[in-house]
């Protein structure tokens, strides 16, 4: 019995020790083979991405405003290098740097072309941009350049092209929760006026001449139906009246001399 015990550990141990031999060959071979196939799909001229002037080098989808030469451009010193080499994440950050483009996925197409699907940003405003420009803003205050479409957009004002990310962000928001709360009636208001969050003003046309409408900050539903209400005795009492309060509940007030 003492002969047994003594041959079981040491054949176990012999297991062992040729377990392991077996695990670093294969581990050994692997890595062998990853390697030449690596090599081999770096230096086979049939993996190489084809030449610009080629149209199946390069496939875009989902651009409707985004530039498509500047998407192409992310891609320009990869033609003719290794499909196997293309810095995936190191493209996917320049593309979202390109205007319009909101996110963007890139695929291998072996064995040798790339695809781009871009997701763009949707417009929610105009901005004015010195000296006399206007440009569009998406909901989270990314500032676009113009497109040709028609888009029927109101004017956000209040913010400037210096203001940070968030601070136009949260410019967007502000006039995005009072065009909610105002819901078809907001169909008419031509500018939003966000510079003074504690009194968000708006503009609307009326009887061929643009009235400023003060809000404040709360019951904007309420106190534009208020207004809708009593314009027309207002313009009878005070005709070409321009600029109205609205943040008392109980009355409409007429600013004289007010900016517009």
């Amino acid at each position: 019995m003492a002969r047994n015990t003594e041959a079981k550990p040491a054949l176990t141990r012999a297991r062992l020790i040729a377990g392991s031999v077996v695990f670093v060959l294969i581990a050994g071979l692997s890595l062998y083979a990853f390697q030449l196939l690596e090599q081999f799909l770096i230096r086979d001229k049939r993996f190489a991405v084809s030449s610009r002037e080629s149209q199946q080098a390069l496939r875009v989808s989902g651009t409707t405003h985004a530039s498509l030469r500047t998407i192409e451009n992310v891609f320009a010193d990869d033609y003719g290098r290794s499909l196997y080499l293309v810095p995936m994440e190191e493209r996917l950050a320049t593309l979202r740097t390109v205007d319009w483009v909101r996110t963007a996925s890139i695929a291998r197409v072996w064995p040798n072309r790339l695809a781009v699907t871009v997701t763009e940003r949707t417009p929610v405003a105009f901005v004015t941009l010195p000296p006399s420009g206007f440009a569009l803003i998406d909901a989270e205050g990314v500032i676009l350049q113009p497109a040709q479409d028609q888009f029927n957009l109101p004017v956000l004002r209040g913010v400037k092209t210096t203001d940070s990310l968030e601070e136009l962000a949260n410019a967007v928001e502000r006039m995005s929760r009072l065009l909610a709360e105002l819901g078809d009636a907001a169909k008419d208001i031509a500018e939003i006026d966000v510079a003074q969050p504690e009194n968000i003003a708006i503009s609307r046309p009326y009887q061929g001449r643009i009235i400023k409408l003060m809000l404040g900050d709360r019951d904007y539903a309420a106190r534009y139906q208020t207004f809708l209400n009593h314009v027309a005795d207002i313009d009878a009492r005070v005709p070409g009246a321009k600029v109205l309060d609205l943040r008392l509940d109980d009355r409409i007030t007429v600013v004289e001399g007010a900016d517009e």
